[in-house]
């Protein structure tokens, strides 16, 4: 679950929602500087699904110690250090539903969901929020996701429906940071963030090279890149929310229910040049 606050509450936005919205930046990019994905389908396919295997857990929605939404937020944007908010052992199971249900059958799709989850858990997880026995778990599933790697590897290696050029190392680790840099655009919309940022990773030009974009709040949902990535000066994507009244919950069941009879409601977010 993402979490966005306002002025009487949370807009709550499940996993899966968010995953589809960084998958229409992804339809969307691309024009006369920046390189359009390809293998389109396979591409955009993993963008977009990159986050279905937390579907059955955002249907019971909990709550921190606190008493919030139990969801990631306009704090953890940048890094992740919530592991004392989650069962660790959970938390990795769900990661690695959500790599295996697309990568059976797509392994180019399933690849690049693997290589976002290993990014994560490497380069952004703050270790000094997990427990000394909750690191032998994590360590335990990082050497599984690095073997499951190569298998897709190789699996992509021998798919003759594949060109060369979509099978190597540099184009494959090209669509990695493009679900990166859609994934976290998404984030930044679904907590509105309001504060200048950048796409993570320098991102491909038609001619070759690669440039950082950044990213700067003009108001809620609403933001200017620059360097422009897409074809048309501004775009506008909706995505679906449920609001749930009030800041501090008694307990995970109480927001469960308000989540549960919430309306599903759509929000936008602006796009400018």
């Amino acid at each position: 679950m993402l979490r966005m606050e306002s002025d009487s509450g949370w807009w709550l936005i499940r996993h899966p929602d968010h995953a589809e919205l960084a998958g229409a930046f992804a339809a969307a990019w691309g024009n006369a500087q920046f390189r359009k994905p390809e293998p389109r389908a396979r591409v955009l396919h993993g963008i977009a699904r990159h986050d279905d295997g937390w579907a059955a857990r955002d249907g019971h929605p909990s709550i921190t110690r606190q008493g919030k939404p139990s969801a990631f937020s306009i704090e953890l944007v940048g890094k992740y250090s919530a592991f004392e908010e989650i069962d660790l052992e959970e938390y990795l199971a769900v990661r690695d539903r959500a790599v295996r249900m697309i990568a059976e059958d797509d392994p180019y799709a399933g690849l690049l969901i693997a290589m976002h989850t290993y990014n994560l858990l490497t380069a952004h997880a703050d270790r000094s929020a997990i427990a000394p026995e909750g690191l032998l778990l994590l360590d335990a599933f990082l050497e599984r996701q690095r073997d499951y790697q190569e298998e897709l590897r190789a699996r992509i290696e021998a798919d003759p429906s594949l060109e060369p050029d979509a099978k190597a190392g540099q184009m494959i680790l090209e669509h990695f940071r493009l679900l990166q840099a859609c994934d976290n655009l998404s984030l930044l919309t679904c907590v509105a963030f309001d504060a200048p940022a950048h796409l993570l990773h320098p991102l491909p030009l038609n001619d070759g090279g690669a440039v950082e974009v950044k990213v700067e709040p003009l108001g809620p949902r609403h933001f200017r890149l620059a360097p422009w990535p897409f074809a048309e000066p501004e775009l506008q994507f909706s995505f679906p929310a449920r609001h749930v009244t009030g800041t501090l919950f008694d307990c995970s069941a109480q927001l469960e229910s308000a989540f549960a009879v919430a309306p599903t409601e759509q929000l936008t977010v602006t796009l400018s040049e």
